[in-house]
């Protein structure tokens, strides 16, 4: 009996990793996607109340401070890209990261070597753009401005959802804490998470960073098409329905 050569062996190696990819593939598709009975219910919106933290100025932000022992002194301000604030009599004051109250107690001691009974109101008038990044395997990547606190499923929602080809339960997201170290914490955004009421999902920051991996079928089936089929000087005719992968 002839003996096959390796290059011939190798070929069959491929088809067979090919054909192993789609079945894969098309086991996950159909394992990922919910009947009609059985789709997830959305997730709860993100609620306020009196325990929610209260707001801290960002720059960009104004902020309006009347002095009523001193009206001229009156100023509507910006936080500067530094974080201070720039007012009559006084130094510049970082306002970036404080409350409202904690702005109005710094100011009330800064002015008081400079009035006798400073009494002052700080009052938020305008607020900076609140964006967030969304890459990664979602329909549209890209920047999007948060209309109220969200978190990463919302995210995800504003950027068209995800594609299949989706890690959903570990999508990443990539923060910064108020000393600008960079933190990176996964979050569990798959249909079953959903149904559980997405319990690790918090509000997101401004600037935030959510980024959806690649699933490990389609990190396969990528990495077949760019250093198995590409690679060989023979082209395997290839193709699945996922509609009617059991051909005879």
């Amino acid at each position: 009996m002839a003996r096959s050569s390796p290059a011939a062996a190798f070929a069959v190696m491929v088809a067979a990793g090919f054909a192993g990819c789609a079945a894969t593939a098309h086991g996950q598709t159909a394992a990922q996607t919910p009947t009609a009975a059985q789709a997830p219910a959305p997730p709860p919106s993100l609620g306020y109340s009196t325990a929610t933290p209260d707001y801290r100025f960002f720059p960009g932000d104004q902020i309006e401070i009347n002095i009523y022992s001193a009206p001229e002194l009156s100023r509507t301000v910006t936080v500067g890209p530094d974080g201070r604030i720039s007012l009559p009599l006084i130094a510049p004051i970082v306002a970036a990261n404080m409350t409202t109250a904690e702005l109005h107690d710094a100011l009330v001691a800064q002015f008081a070597s400079q009035l006798r009974q400073p009494e002052l109101d700080v009052i938020a008038k305008g607020f900076a753009s609140r964006q967030v990044f969304v890459g990664g395997e979602v329909a549209r990547p890209g920047v999007y401005e948060m209309p109220a606190d969200i978190d990463a499923f919302q995210a995800v929602t504003l950027a068209g959802g995800f594609l299949p080809s989706a890690r959903r339960n570990e999508v990443l997201v990539l923060s910064r804490d108020p000393a600008g170290a960079s933190n990176v914490h996964p979050v569990d955004l798959s249909n079953r998470a959903i149904r559980a009421g997405l319990p690790n999902a918090q509000p997101l920051s401004r600037y935030d960073v959510v980024y959806v991996p690649r699933s490990h079928i389609a990190q396969l089936n990528l990495f077949m098409q760019q250093y198995v089929r590409d690679a060989l000087p023979v082209q395997f005719g290839f193709y699945y329905d996922l509609n009617n992968a059991n051909r005879p």
